[in-house]
């Protein structure tokens, strides 16, 4: 017989499942970026996914295949390049002496430097270099960990696709609220993700075409890899395509050419950052809009957790956040109610 009561063995039970899930959410912390890709991957194939398969009748598992695929060439695979051409410019610029010597120099007819500022500057130019070619995901020195990680999330991915209605049941099972709620948090989630990744991402590739274009078209050096660093610096708000574009037409202007600067100010100011303000008026009708100190914070939080990855996760995550509070807030005020009506009824009865 045992010494334990019903209740207790119970209790004993979920103190057991409470440290092994700790455990577990433990040793998963080193690929927590994988499991968040898959989520958002699996958020923007979804609606394709049952497209195809419940209305076009397509075979799941060739479906999930096919869309697994075309995320590979539309999204991971010029990432990558592109990153690997942004880390090996940045190296070349950090390593050129003569180009730091070059900028100093055109700096001096713009604004009075002396010998300590120089340095300074030039340090600082240097470090700026060294930081931002340590966000991006290098092929070369972290080839093992990259593919590793891109494996588990599509191997994740394709079960969650293939076996959709039996993934999104359990979720509803286990969601620590209750159903309505769950299918709630469910709508927020894809709004919330798509404002995010595809909604920002947008926007951000926009404004880095954009520059790049007046970058070739004004004869201006290395338009491909300014309009790249243009999209990732437009995820966040306090930044955005200024940082490059005025910097780059104030060098023009201490070269002389002063059509090319001015060309670049007023369509920088007037097209490239109120197209900004016009798409977001475009996508937040469609699927909401995330405010800008969220997006500013879940910046900070994101870059050191996730690298460059972090301008859209970090906001993402923040977002994620938010919108368990809201749901959560929802809840305890349904269950307020209920229990006030359950109250009323009892001293009614009584």
């Amino acid at each position: 017989m045992s010494i334990f009561t019903y209740k207790q063995r119970n209790n004993i039970n979920l103190v057991i499942i409470i440290a092994l899930g700790c455990l577990i959410a433990y040793s998963l912390t080193g690929i927590f970026g994988s499991l968040l890709s898959t989520l958002v991957l699996y958020t923007i194939l979804r609606p394709g996914y049952i497209y195809l398969t419940e209305e076009k009748n397509w075979n799941k598992r060739l479906t999930a295949i096919l869309l697994l695929l075309l995320s590979i060439v539309v999204l991971i695979l010029p990432f990558y390049a592109l990153s690997s051409m942004v880390i090996e410019k940045i190296t070349e610029l950090k390593n050129d002496q003569i180009y730091f010597k070059n900028l100093l120099y055109k700096l001096q007819h713009l604004l009075p430097l002396e010998g300590k500022a120089q340095q300074i500057i030039e340090d600082g130019l240097k470090n700026v270099g060294t930081w931002a070619t340590g966000l991006f995901p290098s092929l070369i020195s972290g080839v093992f960990n990259i593919v590793l990680g891109l494996l588990l999330m599509y191997f994740l991915l394709y079960f969650m696709l293939v076996e959709r209605e039996y993934f999104e049941n359990a979720l509803v099972k286990y969601a620590p609220f209750r159903e309505q709620n769950a299918n709630r948090f469910a709508e927020e989630m894809r709004n919330t993700t798509y404002a995010n990744v595809v909604g920002q991402g947008f926007i951000a590739l926009v404004q880095g075409s954009l520059l790049s274009l007046a970058f070739y078209v004004l004869g201006y050096k290395d338009p491909l890899f300014w309009g790249v660093i243009t999209t990732f610096i437009s995820l966040v708000p306090l930044l955005g395509p200024p940082v490059v574009f005025v910097p780059a037409a104030l060098l023009q202007f201490a070269d002389g050419n002063n059509f090319a600067a001015w060309a670049m100010l007023i369509f920088g100011f007037v097209v490239i950052i109120n197209i900004d303000n016009v798409l977001r008026f475009m996508i937040a009708k469609k699927v909401g809009n995330i405010h800008p100190i969220i997006t500013v914070i879940g910046v900070v939080i994101g870059i050191p957790l996730f690298g460059i990855l972090g301008l859209v996760f970090g906001p993402l995550l923040l977002s994620y956040f938010f919108l368990l509070i809201r749901i959560y807030e929802t809840s305890s005020k349904a269950t307020e109610r209920l229990e006030r009506i359950k109250t009323i009824h009892e001293h009614e009865e009584l």
